[in-house]
C-alpha cells in the first residue's frame, strides 16, 4: 500500500521536540525527511537520557530515549549551516523538498539565506513551518523559550496541583512535556492542510507556529470558562472541576480513579458502595449539586471506598458501568492486556545492530497504514543525500568532509 505522503520531500530544520515530533508523524505518514544536524554534535536530545546502555551495557550504540521518541523513520545529514558552502548545500537541497521545518529564534535563519523569503526565491510552492516559542511577531518574538517555561506563562500550570490549604499546595507542572508535543501535533496538521492546499492551488505558504499559541489553545473549556465568566479556574488537585465525584480515591490497598460523570453513573456507584439513599439527597441529587457540595460527598464515600481493595472496587464498578481505572506505572502500561493487543510498544532495528523499542504512532489508517521505520544514527546518510539529492561525486563530499562542512 502507498503511504499518504509517499513523494513529500521534507527539509527538517528542527531540534528537541516540537519540531522532531513533527517531522517524525510525517515520516510515519511516509515522507522522506532530511533531518539537518551539526556534524559531530547533532540534536541536543542526542545527550539526555536515559541512554540505550542504561538497559544494555553492551549496547553496540548509546542513544538517547529522547532523541528515540522523537526522530523516527528520517535520515540524518550532517551540515555547517553556519558556513557559507553548507547554506548553499541546505538552498539546494530546499529545491528538492516540498517542506521546510525549522525551530529557530525569529530572524536567526536570515543570516544563512535560510528565511522564508530566500527559500520561496529558490522554491516558489514551499511550505515553510516556523516553530518558536512565541510567534514571529509580537514584544516576546525574539525571547528563547522552553517547554517549562510556557506550562508556566501559558496558564496550565496555574490549574494543576493541589489547591491552596492543602499539603503539597502550589503550581505544579506536567512531566510530559505538554507545550512541545501538543505545538508539534498542530503543526503536523498545519502541514498537512497546506499540503492539500498546495494540491489544488499550487501555492505555499508560511506557517506561523507559536508555542505560546498552542499552549494556550491547550487550556480548552478552562480557557473559554474564564473569557465567559471573567473567573480564573484555580488548582483542584485531582477533581475535575466540572464533574463530582470524579478523584483518586485510596481503597484498602492502593489508589482507583473513580468519574461517575452523570446521575446514572452516580447511582450506580452509591449502590456498589452500600449507599443506596445517597443520591436522593437533595445535595447530591445533580452534577451541579455534587459539585457545590464536594466536600459533603466524600465524607460519604471515603469511608466506603478504603474498606475495600483496589481489585474488588474495580471489578464491583466495572460490572455496575461506572468509568474508573488504575494509576499504572509505564510497566503496568505496557503489561496492560489492551495496550498489548493493541500493539503500543514495538521494536525497530537500529544501525548500530541493536534492536529499539519504542511507542507506536497512534494514527491509524485502514487504507495507507502508517510506516514505522528507524531511528537515524547521527549522520547516517549524509553521503547518500548528497549524492542522490544533489548530484555530488564522492570526491566533491570527501572534500566537504576534510573542510569539516559535513
Amino acid at each position: 500500500m502507498h503511504a499518504i505522503l509517499e513523494g513529500i520531500k521534507i527539509l527538517d530544520l528542527t531540534r528537541i521536540i516540537a519540531g522532531p515530533l513533527c517531522t517524525q508523524n510525517l515520516a510515519d505518514l511516509g515522507a522522506t525527511v532530511f533531518k539537518i544536524e551539526r556534524p559531530g554534535e547533532g540534536d541536543d536530545t542526542r545527550r539526555m537520557g536515559p541512554f540505550m546502555r542504561d538497559a544494555h551495557p553492551d549496547a553496540p550504540a548509546n542513544e538517547s530515549a529522547t532523541f528515540l521518541a522523537y526522530n523516527r523513520g528520517k535520515h540524518s545529514v550532517c551540515v555547517d549551516i553556519a558556513s557559507p558552502e553548507g547554506a548553499a548545500l541546505i538552498r539546494d537541497l530546499v529545491a528538492q523538498c516540498d517542506v521546510l521545518v525549522e525551530n529557530f529564534k525569529v530572524g536567526d535563519l536570515g543570516k544563512y539565506g535560510l528565511d522564508y523569503e530566500s527559500v520561496r526565491a529558490v522554491r516558489p510552492d514551499i511550505i515553510y513551518c516556523s516553530i518558536t516559542g512565541f510567534g514571529q511577531d509580537g514584544p516576546y518574538a525574539p525571547r528563547p523559550a522552553y517547554d517549562f517555561i510556557l506550562q508556566g506563562m501559558a496558564g496550565p500550570m496555574s490549574t494543576c496541583g493541589r489547591p491552596d490549604g492543602e499539603p503539597g499546595a502550589g503550581p505544579m507542572r506536567a512531566s510530559i512535556p505538554v507545550t512541545d508535543i501538543v505545538t508539534g501535533l498542530y503543526a503536523t496538521v498545519a502541514i498537512m492542510g497546506a499540503l492539500y492546499h498546495r494540491r489544488d492551488s499550487g501555492r505555499g505558504q508560511h506557517i506561523d507556529m507559536s508555542l505560546l499559541d498552542a499552549a494556550v489553545a491547550f487550556n480548552g473549556h478552562l480557557a473559554v470558562g474564564y473569557l465567559l465568566t471573567g473567573n480564573s479556574p484555580t488548582r483542584a488537585g485531582n477533581n475535575n472541576p466540572i464533574a463530582a465525584p470524579a478523584d483518586v480515591y485510596p481503597c484498602r490497598d492502593g489508589y482507583l480513579i473513580i468519574a461517575a460523570g452523570n446521575n446514572k453513573q452516580f447511582t450506580a456507584l452509591c449502590r456498589a458502595l452500600g449507599l443506596d439513599a445517597l443520591p436522593e439527597d437533595s445535595r447530591f441529587a445533580t452534577n451541579t449539586a455534587r459539585i457545590a457540595n464536594r466536600g459533603a460527598l466524600q465524607d460519604q464515600l471515603l469511608p466506603r471506598v478504603a474498606e475495600v481493595s483496589r481489585a474488588e472496587l474495580f471489578k464491583r464498578l466495572e460490572s455496575a458501568g461506572v468509568p474508573c481505572g488504575p494509576i499504572n506505572t509505564m510497566a503496568e502500561v505496557f503489561s496492560d492486556p489492551q495496550t498489548r493487543h493493541r500493539g503500543l510498544e514495538i521494536e525497530l532495528p537500529h544501525a548500530s545492530g541493536a534492536l529499539t523499542r519504542l511507542v507506536r504512532n497512534p494514527i491509524r489508517l485502514s487504507g495507507t497504514p502508517v510506516q514505522h521505520r528507524p531511528v537515524p544514527m547521527l549522520g547516517q546518510h549524509s553521503d547518500q543525500v548528497l549524492r542522490d539529492e544533489l548530484g555530488l561525486t564522492p570526491t566533491q563530499i570527501q572534500g566537504l568532509r576534510d573542510r569539516a562542512i559535513i
